[in-house]
């Protein structure tokens, strides 16, 4: 079974050029929050509440550690930190390298080929087009079916819908619909009643952290200038 980060990157990934659709800065965040959101769905992690011992809206660990190799990285970052952090730390900290190690593990399973460039004959760049677009079509039909038609999602895709719309790239996944109407429809799902209370929770958080973390260098560049 692949992870809903793995899925995220194939949905990002144009399949001719091989080039993620959100820029630099949105990628690996958003990977790392799907990291996050798939923990907090399988019980690993969760989301503080107020009243508890950890001060509210911070990660904590809540279950099993899982077997993924960067599921438990992320776990484990959780689990050995001197002090309890907020989902936008746990996604700084896990976004390293990210979107290679994921793009490397589609490309193992047959989805993409990596491919190897130089931009102006003399920097080196990584593209992953499409090989096998089987996967995709199933989760681009998935997303299509509850954005466009209204049928209720299963966890993992509203889930990817959270994520997605969390970055601003809906209408890139499905390019043949209302921008507006897909964003609304969207929010709708994040916000909605298709996970538990914890999860969505974490959701909430997690697209949120996201968001703050693409703010951070356009408040940087603006007071720098």
């Amino acid at each position: 079974m692949t992870l809903i980060a793995e899925d995220l990157l194939l949905l990002l990934l144009d399949d001719h050029s091989g080039k993620p659709l959100a820029d630099s800065t949105k990628l690996p965040r958003v990977l790392a929050g799907a990291l996050v959101v798939e923990l907090a769905m399988g019980g690993s992690l969760r989301i503080t509440g107020p009243g508890e011992q950890v001060k509210k809206d911070h990660v904590a660990i809540s279950g099993n550690p899982p077997a993924d190799a960067l599921l438990r990285r992320v776990f484990d970052l959780v689990g050995t930190a001197s002090r309890p952090m907020k989902p936008q730390k746990v996604i700084e900290k896990s976004q390293k390298n990210l979107a290679k190690e994921l793009a490397a593990r589609l490309a193992a399973q047959g989805f993409v080929t990596e491919r190897h460039d130089k931009v102006l004959g003399l920097f080196p760049t990584t593209a992953w087009p499409a090989r096998d677009t089987s996967r995709e079509k199933a989760l681009r039909d998935a997303l299509r079916s509850t954005l466009v038609d209204g049928t209720t999602p299963q966890p993992q895709t509203a889930a990817l819908i959270s994520l997605i719309s969390a970055v601003d790239l809906t209408h890139k996944v499905i390019v043949d619909a209302d921008k507006k109407f897909l964003k609304q429809r969207a929010k709708q799902i994040a916000e909605g009643e298709w996970a538990g209370a914890a999860v969505r929770k974490a959701v909430s958080d997690v697209n949120t952290a996201v968001m703050a973390a693409v703010m951070v260098p356009v408040i940087v560049s603006t007071t720098s200038s």
